[in-house]
């Protein structure tokens, strides 16, 4: 018998028996009064891995990485990433209609950038004309990159010079496991040089549906 092995996008993986079987037996419960148990270990376990302080579940990717750039933005603002990145491409033009702040596009190798490209993409915070450069997003995996992996040192350069100029970091991690499978760095040590992480659970990992937004305690309760 012939078997299809569908290779369109991985976050077509499905549920294992073992994983519906314990999906039925879940305790459950309100989560506006912080009342699900599953969901909250769910949060803490992946707060606690990345080393941060707390988690929100999202029901997607789009939906965690929204949720972050208006966090760290306010209307009228900045965010700079590269031209392929997923929160600019593939989220409905999001950004814009969210959160009411322009673009700046970088072109990076594949979906990674430099520092240097950051800083000459910097606009000037004493010019009334140009609006306050405050988010830097990095995207690792990055989709459109072929699953491109950035160099921790490169992440780590971006994100002493955005916290030097007073600008946000945020990672789309959506793929973030991949990048941690191939180059080994620890999650903790992601969980460092960014502000907001946001984490997908379908993409590879058989969840049906879900992302994970971790911040600091006070992001995560503006969040919510």
């Amino acid at each position: 018998m012939n078997k299809m092995i569908d290779l369109r996008s991985d976050t077509v993986t499905r549920p294992s028996q073992e994983m519906l079987a314990f999906m039925m037996k879940a305790e459950v419960g309100d989560d506006v009064f912080g009342e699900d148990p599953t969901v909250k270990a769910l949060e803490e376990y992946l707060a606690n891995m990345f080393g941060m302080e707390a988690g929100m579940f999202t029901p997607s990717g789009t939906a965690a990485n929204q949720i972050a750039i208006k966090l760290h933005t306010q209307p009228g603002d900045e965010v700079i990433c590269d031209q392929t990145a997923h929160v600019y491409l593939f989220e409905a033009g999001g950004i814009a209609f969210n959160s009411g702040c322009s673009v700046r596009l970088l072109n990076g190798d594949r979906g990674r950038f430099t520092v240097k490209q950051v800083e000459t993409a910097l606009n000037d915070a004493d010019d009334i004309h140009e609006p306050l450069s405050r988010l830097v997003v990095a995207e690792n995996t990055s989709n459109k990159g072929g699953g491109s992996v950035w160099n921790y040192n490169d992440l780590k350069e971006i994100s002493r010079f955005t916290h030097q100029h007073m600008l946000a970091f945020h990672l789309d991690g959506a793929r973030i496991f991949n990048a941690m499978t191939w180059d080994g760095t620890h999650a903790k040590d992601y969980g460092k040089i960014f502000d907001t992480i946001s984490i997908c659970l379908s993409k590879g990992l058989g969840a049906p549906v879900g992302s994970v937004l971790l911040g600091s305690h006070e992001k995560i309760k503006k969040a919510r």
